[in-house]
Parts: C-alpha cells; sequence; structure tokens
C-alpha cells in the first residue's frame, strides 16, 4: 500500500501549522515548526498572495496530511461524501473521523495517527473483539475498540492505556478505563471534529 514516507516535520512547514504528526514531540521545542516558522525549500521565506485556486488547494492538502491519506484514497472518501445526505464537506470530514487509526489516536490510545497505523496494521486493536488490520476501517455507532491481549504485554501498550485513561476523548467517544475499551457513541458533529480545515474550500476545489 502507498504511503507518504518523507519528513513529517516538513508537512507541519509546509502548511504553516502544527498537525501532531510526531506525537508528543510536537509539544516540544524540537519542533520544526517552533525553530523555522516558513515553509521548507529555497523560496520558503518568500511571501506571495495565494490566488483562490492556491487556498482550495492547501485547505486539501491539508486535510489529506493531517488524516495521513493519499490522493486517490482523499478523491474516494469526496466521492462518497458527495452521495450522502447533507452538507459534502462535512459529511467528508465525518468520514475521516471515523477512519480506526484516527479513532484510536482521538481515544488517547496513540499517541499520533501514525503510531495508530501501524497499531493497527500489526493486528493490535480489536473491534468488538475481532482483530482489524486495515487503518481506514470505518467505524460505526456502537462499535467497542481494545487492544488485543497479546498487545497488552508491550510496555509501549500500557503507556498508552494509562494515555488514555487521563485524555478527555471528543464527545462522540467513550473509554473505559476499567475495561480498557473504547465506544462508538455516534457520529461526530461538525463542532466536534477540531481540525483546521475549511471543508467548503475542498468543495469548491473539486467542483471546479
Amino acid at each position: 500500500m502507498a504511503r507518504y514516507t518523507g519528513s513529517k516535520c516538513r508537512l507541519c512547514r509546509r502548511e504553516g501549522i502544527k498537525l501532531y504528526l510526531k506525537g508528543d514531540r510536537c509539544y516540544t521545542s524540537k519542533c520544526a515548526l517552533e525553530r523555522r516558522s516558513y515553509p521548507p525549500g529555497q523560496h520558503g521565506r518568500m511571501r506571495r498572495k495565494p490566488t483562490e485556486y492556491a487556498l482550495q488547494l492547501r485547505e486539501k492538502q491539508r486535510a489529506k496530511r493531517i488524516y495521513g491519506v493519499l490522493e486517490a484514497q482523499f478523491r474516494n472518501y469526496f466521492t462518497k461524501a458527495e452521495r450522502q445526505k447533507g452538507l459534502t464537506g462535512e459529511n467528508l470530514l465525518r468520514l475521516l473521523e471515523r477512519r480506526l487509526d484516527n479513532v484510536l489516536y482521538r481515544l488517547g490510545l496513540a499517541a499520533s495517527r501514525s503510531e495508530a497505523r501501524q497499531l493497527v496494521r500489526h493486528g493490535h486493536v480489536l473491534v468488538n473483539g475481532r482483530r482489524v488490520d486495515i487503518p481506514s476501517y470505518l467505524v460505526k455507532v456502537g462499535d467497542k475498540i481494545s487492544f488485543a491481549p497479546v498487545a497488552k504485554s508491550s510496555p509501549r501498550v500500557q503507556e498508552l492505556l494509562e494515555r488514555a485513561a487521563q485524555s478527555s476523548p471528543p464527545a462522540w467517544l467513550r473509554y473505559d478505563p476499567n475495561a480498557e475499551t473504547g465506544e462508538i457513541l455516534a457520529f461526530p458533529a461538525r463542532d466536534q471534529i477540531d481540525v483546521p480545515v475549511k471543508e467548503h474550500l475542498i468543495v469548491e476545489l473539486y467542483s471546479r
């Protein structure tokens, strides 16, 4: 499966905001955006007035990078969002939020979406007691997320379980620290999705 293998800090600098792609490192002074708050490349310090198309493209790229999906997959999400009732932009973000790797991150069971993706890929995550190793799996209301019993012997997984017990997931999710299980209570509303993305610009871009 295709995936981005370049520098994650470079993506944050390109977007001009922290995308929190490297987990806890993003909260420290080691964050590349703290030291170099301008875009990468030899022309990074140049200031230009962006065109309307550039603004739309930037929003699409930002959404892709936040959720860690590539172009073809992102376009498929958009096509699916168009076919659903309601606002296409909100439907798009809702689909992205329902990805298993994102839900794991939102529950506090991973420090970043990339770590969540790795945990899922390695077969450490269960959905309703069954192993799911597809990061793009779309969760449904009532689904319960947990780590496989074998995975709980890992010191890192124990750290993540402690992290989740102290975190506050969004209102559409619930984490039970006693059962060490997360649950999908509802699909997220737009005001419960705290990503810095103007989804209407993405809709305008694909509607050109």
